[in-house]
């Protein structure tokens, strides 16, 4: 079985190769997924709102998503909002539009690559109120108890530990804070050698679990008022014979 960190690493080259452009999105154009270069396709496109899409600098939204969790934060005018997972930086700039100047967005992501292109869009809208950072959702670069809203689209599926993903998510939350994540879970069993196959991992299935073990992370680490607002069944079936949902989840501290 691989380690955590080899994990890591093999999510960070593929993430690597699409922000520099090696290879094309995991998911194509329309949002789609289509895992290990194989002929089925997850398709998890979610369209952004038009007026949402008018702050986005061309280049940040690469596709990488499976929900617009955004739509859900309640984000207002003068938060501090968190997204996990930032990459290019598509739902940074939405969330920027929502803060206003006297708000700010932290974006925090593990690839370098990601961080530089998210920078070169920064420079692109001059977007004074955004700040990307290195760094892992397990252990963010970020003050407890500073954040009003965190926000994480199609990422933390990827993460080998999810308890201490929302640990952090918990920590970093003022007494009243919210998250908003979307993501992918599966409805059934994912075998061995999906789990081992590192471009299923990329491509968000390896890493997701049951859709009642997220819920159930959530809810023992002691958010409130958790729930599940959007869900949607993908095209993609696994080996066992499962489904692989795409769901919106909200819960506040």
């Amino acid at each position: 079985m691989k380690s955590d960190d080899r994990i890591k690493e093999e999510v960070r080259e593929k993430y690597s190769d699409i922000a520099t452009g090696k290879t094309g999105s995991i998911k194509g154009s329309s949002g789609s997924c289509s895992c290990g270069g194989k002929s089925e396709v997850i398709d998890i496109s979610l369209r952004y709102a038009d007026s949402d899409l008018a702050s986005v600098p061309e280049g940040a939204d690469l596709g990488l998503g499976c929900g617009t969790p955004t739509a859900y934060a309640g984000i207002m005018d003068g938060m501090t909002v968190l997204d996990l997972g930032s990459g290019a930086g598509v739902d940074c700039f939405i969330a920027s539009r929502y803060v206003g100047k006297n708000g700010r967005v932290i974006g925090v992501d593990m690839t370098p690559e990601m961080i530089r292109k998210a920078n070169e869009n920064k420079a692109k809208v001059h977007a004074a109120n955004v700040d990307f950072r290195m760094g892992e959702i397990e252990s963010l670069p970020v003050e407890s108890g500073t954040v009003d809203r965190v926000i994480s689209n199609c990422v933390i599926n990827l993460v080998p530990d999810k308890e201490k993903a929302f640990s952090e998510i918990y920590r970093v939350l003022k007494p009243g804070g919210s998250f908003s994540v979307s993501d992918i879970v599966v409805d059934g069993a994912i075998t061995e050698e999906e789990r081992q196959d590192a471009s299923l991992w990329a491509g968000c299935v390896s890493g997701a679990v049951a859709k009642d073990e997220y819920i159930g992370i959530i809810g023992k680490l002691g958010f409130r008022e958790v729930r599940i607002i959007s869900e949607r069944k993908t095209d993609y079936e696994l080996k066992s014979g499962g489904g692989v949902l795409s769901i919106t989840v909200t819960g506040s501290k």
